[in-house]
C-alpha cells in the first residue's frame, strides 16, 4: 500500500500548485503502475487495469466513481470489456496536483 492512499485530498481551486519536475519522480516511485501522458498540454496520470469480464470491470468503475465523488475529485474513466483506464489529473489546474497521486494510489487500493 502507497503511503499516498492515506492521505486526504484537498479541495484544489485554480491557482493552486502544480507538481514540480523535482517531486514528480517521488510521487511516482508511489505509484509505479501509472504512467504520465500529455493530452492538450496537459499533463495526465494513466493506467489500464484489466478484469475477467466486464462485469468486473463494471464494479471496478462505480467503486472508483464513489471514491471520486466523496472528495468531489473526478477521473475520466473509460469501461470496456475486460479493462478499465482511469485517468486523474486536476482540471481547474491544466495538469498535475498532489491530489492525482493520492487519489491513483485510492485507486489501486481498491484492487487490495
Amino acid at each position: 500500500m502507497s503511503d499516498l492512499s492515506s492521505l486526504k485530498c484537498e479541495a484544489c481551486q485554480v491557482g493552486a500548485p502544480k507538481v514540480t519536475e523535482e517531486e514528480l519522480p517521488s510521487l511516482l516511485a508511489e505509484i509505479p503502475d501509472w504512467n504520465i501522458e500529455i493530452r492538450d498540454d496537459i499533463m495526465q496520470l494513466e493506467r489500464v487495469f484489466t478484469f475477467k469480464n466486464f462485469k468486473e470491470a463494471l464494479a471496478f468503475t462505480n467503486r472508483v466513481g464513489e471514491i471520486a465523488e466523496e472528495v468531489f475529485h473526478h477521473p475520466s474513466i473509460l469501461t470496456e470489456w475486460g479493462q478499465v483506464t482511469v485517468t486523474w489529473w486536476t482540471h481547474k489546474i491544466k495538469g498535475l496536483h498532489k491530489n492525482d497521486f493520492i487519489m491513483a494510489a485510492k485507486t489501486d487500493e481498491i484492487l487490495s
